[in-house]
């Protein structure tokens, strides 16, 4: 992997594009799911998992689920739409120590089987690519280039990548054809916390909680989440991932060709998926 400070296998460059992206995308993923276990064993320093601790009653503030339902039916209402993202992800180095890496992100979306997305910042810089048959990554830096066979809807393709290649997308849950209903799995805690502003924008900030993680989300006047800030409860040392949403757009005009990857010269192609944690010398 391209982070010094991360305890991690030797990766040879077969593999390096598709573990690169699994480490940028991985400790992203969902709000109420604990990161893909590849990405997990792959990052985190070997530790006795901490002593469990009780459980509060749970607690469900009707508002907090209103809220989270109007969002999720605006985004699954939608036939397409686009945002940017800055995100901070918290890595393990070889001390234990937890290391803040921010990223920079660009999705757009079309139902039901379209999806790209650009990253770049403090992880390795890469495009993805998924146009209803084939998923595409694209290591820029390396110029290194994955494609494969996938299955035929958003829906089907994220647990598919995650499965082939430990690749978990930033807030994936908003992506799917019915956020409310991965959102709301396993939920014991819904609260109201109040009236703040992100970036200036009035928002509303709920509080959730599940058996793997602690999360929060801050939802705008028009129903568009702000601001998603988790924390991982079964991973060792509790790792925190925050992203910001901004400049969404629910109608947007996608060009011919704008899920397809456009190799640049001289890419060379790599295999994509296999077996990232321990591959072949």
């Amino acid at each position: 992997m391209a982070i010094e400070h991360c305890k991690s296998p030797k990766i040879s460059p077969k593999h390096g594009l598709l573990v690169a992206i699994a480490f940028a995308l991985g400790m992203s993923g969902c709000a109420h799911k604990a990161p893909s276990p590849a990405v997990t064993q792959a990052t985190e320093p070997a530790k006795a998992a901490e002593p469990a601790q009780t459980a509060p009653a749970p607690v469900i503030e009707q508002q907090a689920l209103d809220h989270l339902k109007a969002m999720s039916d605006k985004l699954a209402a939608a036939k397409s739409f686009t945002y940017r993202s800055r995100s901070t992800v918290e890595v393990p180095a070889k001390t234990g120590q937890h290391l803040t890496h921010f990223i920079e992100s660009e999705f757009a979306l079309e139902r039901p089987n379209k999806l790209r997305t650009y990253v770049t910042g403090d992880l390795p810089h890469y495009q993805f690519y998924y146009d209803g048959a084939t998923v595409s990554a694209l290591d820029i830096q390396k110029n290194l280039y994955a494609t494969a066979k996938a299955p035929g809807t958003i829906d089907e393709m994220l647990p598919f990548v995650m499965e082939k290649a430990g690749i978990d997308f930033p807030a994936a849950d908003l992506l799917m054809k019915n956020p409310y209903a991965e959102l709301t799995k396993g939920l014991t805690h819904a609260i109201a916390v109040g009236s703040v502003k992100v970036n200036g924008v009035p928002c509303e900030h709920f509080a959730y909680m599940s058996p793997s993680a602690n999360w929060e989300i801050w939802i705008d006047a028009n129903s568009l989440p702000r601001r998603l800030a988790t924390t991982y409860k079964l991973v060792a040392n509790f790792p925190r991932f925050q992203i910001e949403f901004t400049d969404w757009n629910l109608k947007p005009k996608f060009g011919p060709g704008e899920f397809m990857l456009k190799k640049p010269q001289g890419a060379k192609e790599v295999e994509f998926g296999a077996n990232m944690e321990n591959p072949p010398q």
